[in-house]
């Protein structure tokens, strides 16, 4: 199956890069251009996207804001948002994460890893930069949000889930996970799924913001060890 992908960005020239490189991939197709946050909106509902590559500064109407509306909108469901932008030193990427972006990456990734990256987001998982550290998630996190009452659908996660969802906002991914708690990837794989969904999350993504909002993890915090059951 093809990956259909919307380049949204308000420089040709990056546009034209990405374009190239996207094109040059087996099963990859760049299904459209746009120049503004209001166009790409318009063209995710036109042109059968499955990955929006989205800058956040633009005209007329800027990434998070088209972020907000493209992954808000029912009928675009299966589309994910995977923003680009120069974020070691962007307070708004993670307004972006909880717009609904499925992750980011700098404009200077290298073509390997914007293809990996495209992939990933497209299966349906989260991607963070390896840039992308757990202390910008949190801080940006706390820097932004207003205070919230905790989220009460927690009540709904188990243990095990409340364990896997800490180890996620960590950054680890299932095999990782999976090793550390000595299950198959595949068993982390389904509590993650269980979890998103009680939790209304999108994607794994979300689940580091809901994490970090609720203070489950907080910035500075080491990676804990794995409960003892009996």
């Amino acid at each position: 199956m093809t990956i259909r992908v919307l380049l949204a960005d308000d420089q040709a020239l990056i546009r034209a890069g990405f374009k190239m490189i996207i094109d040059a991939e087996p099963g990859f197709e760049v299904a459209g251009e746009a120049a503004d946050g209001r166009e790409a909106v318009d063209l995710t509902h036109t042109a059968r996207v499955d990955v929006v590559l989205m800058d956040i500064r633009m005209p007329h109407m800027d990434g998070i804001e088209a972020t907000r509306r493209i992954c808000a909108d029912e009928r675009l469901a299966g589309v994910r948002v995977l923003v680009l932008t120069t974020f070691d030193n962007d307070d708004n990427v993670i307004l972006a994460l909880q717009a609904g972006a499925s992750g980011f990456l700098g404009k200077n990734v290298a073509p390997a890893e914007l293809v990996t990256a495209i992939r990933v987001v497209a299966d349906g998982e989260a991607l963070l930069s390896p840039r992308a550290t757990r202390s910008l998630v949190s801080r940006f996190i706390h820097q932004t949000r207003p205070a919230t009452p905790r989220l009460a659908a927690l009540d709904l996660v188990t243990e095990r889930e409340h364990e896997i969802l800490v180890f996620v906002a960590h950054g680890l991914s299932n095999d990782e996970i999976a090793a550390r708690l000595h299950l198959s990837p595949l068993t982390v794989k389904t509590h993650v799924n269980r979890t998103m969904i009680k939790l209304n999350a999108r994607d794994r993504a979300q689940l580091v913001v809901i994490a970090y909002q609720n203070d489950l993890v907080r910035p500075g915090d080491a990676l804990p060890e794995p409960a003892q059951r009996s």
